[in-house]
Order: C-alpha cells, then structure tokens, then sequence
C-alpha cells in the first residue's frame, strides 16, 4: 500500500510523510530528497541549470520508481500531480491525499521557511502571492482528485494516520 501526499509546497508534505511513516512503522519516501540525492544537488539548483522541463522528466522517473515501493507514505512536489499523467499514476498506485491550504496559510508558511522555492525566487511578497493564488487555480483540478482531503496548516501525523484509518485506507 501507497499513500501519495499531494498538495502546494509549504503545505507540510514532507513532515507529515516522514512523521505518519514512523506512527504506522512503514517506509517514508521523499520524490524531491531522491532527485537530491540521485543528482547530488539541490532542487533550487536543479531547476537554475537545467531547467523545469528537465526537472519534471526526472521526477516522473522518480514518481513511477514508487510503486516498486510497499506501506509507504510518499511525499510528493507540489507540481508533481500536475505533469504529464502523474496525478492518474499516483490515483493508480495508490491512495491520494491532499493537503489543503489555502494562500493566506501558505504565505504564512513561506514568513517562516528556512529557504525558498525556486519558482518563488527572486519574487517580491506581492509578486509571490499573486504567483501562488494563479498556481493553485491551475493545481486544484489535480488535488481535488485525490481520494482524501486533510486540511493542512496545523495536522499533524496522528491526525492523517487518523483520516486514514476512518476511511479504512488502512486495513
């Protein structure tokens, strides 16, 4: 069994993934640590040498190497169900939760990042609000598809694993 976190970045995939992982005992998998680690590089430098073009092949390749992958919460990138047919392949493989957040909750999180987006750099506040609100019209027809929904600006661990069990995702 797979579940796929979807959803905007800052929207706390990646923590939820690693943190429901450890709760249920399963693996946790990152598609945006394996690009890292496979490239020996960063996202943000990824995209600034080879572009988005480039980054979305790989994560393809990355996203499809998950269903080799058995009781694992995945954390995916926020674009990643957007591209090509990513959101049917996560939809296939299985369980799709999305972590909804809306663009005040998500500007509140970007105050708070360590380090920035590439498709946020060199962005004034406004520019990224703007930029955002436009990014999630065109997203959520993608995440809207997920089986799940778990409103994300303070859920915790317990609370997807909670989700998960109510909905009997977790037999």
């Amino acid at each position: 069994m797979r579940i796929y976190l979807i959803g905007y970045s800052y929207s706390g995939k990646t923590t939820l993934a690693r943190d429901a992982a450890r709760l249920l005992g399963w693996q946790y998998f990152d598609t945006d640590k394996a690009i890292e680690i496979k490239y020996h590089t960063s996202i943000s430098t990824f995209f600034s040498h080879y572009g988005e073009q480039a980054f979305r092949i790989i994560e393809r390749q990355i996203l499809q190497s998950t269903a080799q992958i058995d009781n694992a919460i995945i954390s995916t990138g926020g674009g990643t169900p957007c591209n090509d047919d990513n959101i049917r392949f996560i939809l296939q493989h299985g369980t799709a939760v999305h972590l909804q957040m809306s663009v005040d909750d998500i500007m509140q999180r970007i105050a708070h990042a360590r380090r920035s987006r590439p498709l946020l750099k060199d962005k004034t506040p406004e520019q990224v609000r703007e930029y955002i609100t436009e990014q999630l019209q065109l997203r959520l027809p993608y995440y809207n598809q997920a089986q799940l929904t778990l409103p994300a600006f303070n859920a915790n661990a317990q609370q997807l694993v909670d989700l998960l069990t109510k909905t009997e995702v977790l037999r």
